[in-house]
């Protein structure tokens, strides 16, 4: 009879993409893991079979929540500028609270490029839905007028998605509220319904 696992997977996969988050892939190490998780390294790679599984397994947990959060924060929004707005002010808020951590994502597209394919596939399958998202969002927006007709929806998601990124590289590289805030209202000024 196989014993049972006396630990949570899903927070120590939680606890292990603060650690990515933090410090990067590479920046990571097995003993890093260990102490973030709280497990030991036959634990890890018993469960996870590899430090690439894990960082993976990291990477699928933060995409999902984090299109399930921007998902409510769109849909709790009013017309369609407000809601990118909402959104650029959420990024911005939460950069402000995390000190620069950036993206998960963002972060591991720099880190990675496009040299890993399990990787980059995780990561075009997180900004498809993102660009979905948005999208309906540009969409709603030409419908109540407050966002921009002659623009196609997609191209405005792929500006907002650009737009969220390099807040997230401002402060990264540790520019403060007041710079962000002024990105976020000329890429407002520009979906803006004129």
């Amino acid at each position: 009879m196989a014993r049972p696992k006396e630990f949570d997977e899903r927070a120590a996969i939680g606890r292990a993409m603060d650690a990515f988050w933090a410090r990067g892939y590479e920046g990571t190490s097995t003993q890093a893991l260990c102490e973030a998780t709280g497990l030991g390294r036959s634990s890890i790679y018993n469960t996870f079979t590899s430090k690439h599984e894990l960082f993976m397994r990291a990477l699928d947990h933060y995409a999902e929540r984090g299109i399930v959060l921007r998902t409510a924060l769109l849909e709790e929004s009013g017309t369609g500028v407000e809601r990118f707005r909402a959104l650029f002010s959420y990024t911005i808020d939460e950069e402000v609270t995390h000190h620069g951590r950036g993206c998960l994502v963002v972060n591991t597209v720099a880190e990675f490029g496009d040299r890993d394919p399990e990787i980059k596939a995780r990561i075009d399958a997180d900004t498809a839905r993102h660009l979905t998202l948005l999208s309906a969002c540009a969409r709603e927006g030409q419908l109540d007028g407050t966002i921009d007709s002659a623009r196609e929806p997609g191209d405005i998601a792929e500006f907002a998605h650009s737009t969220v990124a390099g807040l997230r590289l401002m402060s990264r590289r540790g520019a403060g509220r007041r710079a962000m805030e002024g990105v976020a209202d000329i890429a407002l000024h520009a979906i803006a319904a004129k």
